[in-house]
């Protein structure tokens, strides 16, 4: 405990007096921190925590870092894992200004804060030790210009949110739908940041279709259509069913609307009835349907064919 305190007194002191400096260069002053900056300048945050703020970064120290397994830092700072070390760095960031003993500008207490990640850190005190998801807060109120670092002696790591398509892959029910998007090279556009609202037809809706109609659609040659055919039972927003009914229709991603009706108290969207509504994702919401949706322009391709048909031959 004594050993904590002297680090704590330590790290306190290595800061600078002055507030004039922003989060960034505070920290790149400091010494002990310089994992935590090559890390923000990594993933191209460093420019947004020199912007006006007001931020409080919860800011874990190189021996932090060094506390994490083997070969994760270097593994983070691979290009190809830019968003993920994004998103691990922007869960130690609030956007405003928070004091130890952890109040707002207002003098409430607070238990929890959003992040610019987007989940919630939970603050814990116990006597005058204060904690941020369990990592023990070691030195506290460190000013810049635009906010406030507090240093912490673990790193945070957010929550895994469980995006549209991994909600869907654990539901069990959908692995056509799956199939589908991936094939049409939508899959990873839906595990995104979103948000989006999917129409999601179920393995038995896909199998009211005519034979043969699915496996077409899976060939190479067709993949345009399909994602067409897809991209009409995504909105690319999150919209409630509660929502769409007021709304009477919602557009989708192919351009076209799909026509949300309220009939005898069950919800349809188009012809497809509502199965189950609201289905919660870390980037949107699913509603589950019993049929696939045709857009009214496949519709109009069908039911006009056979009418120019008899036009033409009763010219002739």
């Amino acid at each position: 405990m004594k050993r904590l305190v002297l680090c704590s007194c330590l790290v306190a002191l290595a800061f600078p007096v002055s507030a004039s400096e922003d989060i960034v260069t505070t920290a790149a002053g400091n010494g002990s921190f310089r994992t935590l900056v090559n890390l923000v300048v990594a993933a191209g945050l460093d420019d947004d925590l020199r912007g006006e703020g007001p931020f409080t970064v919860f800011a874990p120290t190189d021996e932090a870092f060094a506390k994490l397994p083997k070969g994760t830092v270097e593994t983070l700072l691979k290009p190809e894992n830019r968003q993920q070390l994004a998103s691990i760095l922007s869960y130690h960031v609030v956007a405003q200004s928070i004091k130890v003993p952890l109040r707002s500008r207002n003098s409430h207490r607070l238990t929890s804060a959003k992040t610019l990640q987007g989940s919630k850190l939970a603050f814990t005190r116990a006597g005058k030790q204060v904690s941020v998801n369990g990592a023990k807060i070691v030195a506290r109120d460190v000013r810049a210009s635009n906010g406030y670092i507090q240093v912490i002696d673990s790193v945070l790591m957010p929550p895994v949110r469980k995006t549209i398509v991994s909600v869907a892959g654990d539901a069990g029910q959908f692995k056509t739908l799956l199939a589908a998007a991936k094939a049409a090279g939508l899959a990873e556009a839906l595990g995104g940041k979103g948000p989006f609202t999917v129409f999601a037809p179920t393995d038995k809706a896909f199998a009211k279709l005519p034979k043969g109609a699915v496996e077409s659609l899976l060939k190479k040659e067709n993949r345009d259509k399909l994602a067409a055919l897809l991209k009409y039972h995504v909105v690319p927003s999150k919209v409630s069913l509660k929502n769409a009914v007021y709304s009477k229709s919602a557009k989708t991603l192919n351009g076209a609307r799909v026509k949300v009706s309220l009939r005898d108290g069950r919800v349809f969207v188009n012809e497809a009835g509502v199965i189950s509504n609201d289905v919660d994702a870390g980037n949107g919401l699913i509603h589950i349907i019993d049929s696939v949706l045709m857009s009214e322009t496949k519709k109009q391709e069908h039911s006009t064919r056979p009418t120019a048909g008899k036009k033409h031959a009763k010219a002739s």
